[in-house]
């Protein structure tokens, strides 16, 4: 029962499928935990206390200090409001400080050093950190109006070249006996169901299986110059490496360090998850 009561921090990853969770007790010591993920757009406060009370108070208690969470989506102070007074009801002890997803990426990245930080995962985003905060954050424009190279970004160019039929034989073959779509079914997820990102997103284990094809290898690299260029241009990249945390960033860091040298620009880190980053960050800071 007693380290229930010493838990100093709790360091949160929160993404909308899963959220990584990890305590750090007093003497140091680190507990993880990972839960189904949690959005306070979409979710209700009480779905949101039956993770917390379901998950987290069997193996944490009620005794926790300091909470950090960080979100895709936390960018308003009413819903940075709402997890607080949720994590209250839970922790009363607590204080909560809730931030979006691109600060934990630059947090994790850069530790407490200025640098270029960047998201390369379903989305993209990027931004320019001083060691701290953020002080500079070219809009990401979501999927339709931007995301460059994001995994939805991919899989859109992707699509299209499938039902424009732009695809190379070969490539297309395989393409619809995995897959089996059609033009209709295509059209119905993409403009007639949720999170059409996250399925155009869901082809990128495709791109990266025929990443050494000529037209795929192609499709990278350009989307990858596109990112550079309209978003890593409005930023000190002259005197900062460029640092990536996510999936696509993660597996494709060659023909990211392809694209980034052509313009100019060194790639610094890159990570797939800023959980441990984060850790690391806030360890410093107790």
């Amino acid at each position: 029962q007693t380290y229930k009561d010493l838990v100093m921090q709790l360091i949160v990853d929160s993404g909308s499928t899963k959220v990584d969770w990890r305590a750090i007790k007093e003497d140091g010591s680190v507990i993880e935990i990972s839960t189904e993920g949690i959005n306070p757009v979409f979710q209700t406060r009480e779905q949101i206390l039956d993770i917390f009370n379901t998950k987290l108070v069997p193996v944490l208690g009620n005794g926790v200090k300091e909470i950090y969470f960080y979100g895709a989506g936390v960018v308003s102070p009413e819903v940075c409001g709402a997890l607080s007074g949720y994590f209250k009801e839970v922790f009363p002890e607590s204080e909560c400080f809730a931030a979006s997803d691109v600060l934990a990426a630059a947090r994790a990245l850069c530790g407490h050093k200025p640098g270029i930080a960047c998201i390369l995962g379903t989305g993209s985003n990027s931004c320019m950190y001083d060691g701290k905060d953020i002080v500079k954050n070219v809009r990401a424009g979501g999927f339709i109006l931007g995301d460059e190279a994001s995994g939805g970004y991919l899989g859109k160019r992707l699509i299209s070249d499938f039902i424009k039929g732009l695809l190379p034989k070969e490539i297309e073959d395989v393409f619809v006996e995995r897959y089996g779509l059609d033009y209709m079914a295509i059209v119905q997820k993409v403009y007639r169901e949720s999170l059409p990102s996250r399925f155009l997103a869901s082809f990128s284990p495709f791109l990266n299986e025929f990443k050494e094809h000529p037209y795929i290898h192609n499709l990278l690299r350009s989307s990858f110059d596109e990112f550079f260029k309209r978003n890593i241009v409005h930023y000190d990249y002259q005197n900062n490496e460029v640092n990536f945390v996510g999936s696509i960033a993660y597996y494709y860091r060659p023909i990211i360090e392809e694209s980034a040298a052509a313009q100019g620009m060194k790639v610094g880190k890159i990570i797939k998850s800023p959980i441990d980053g984060l850790v690391e960050y806030h360890k410093e800071e107790i």
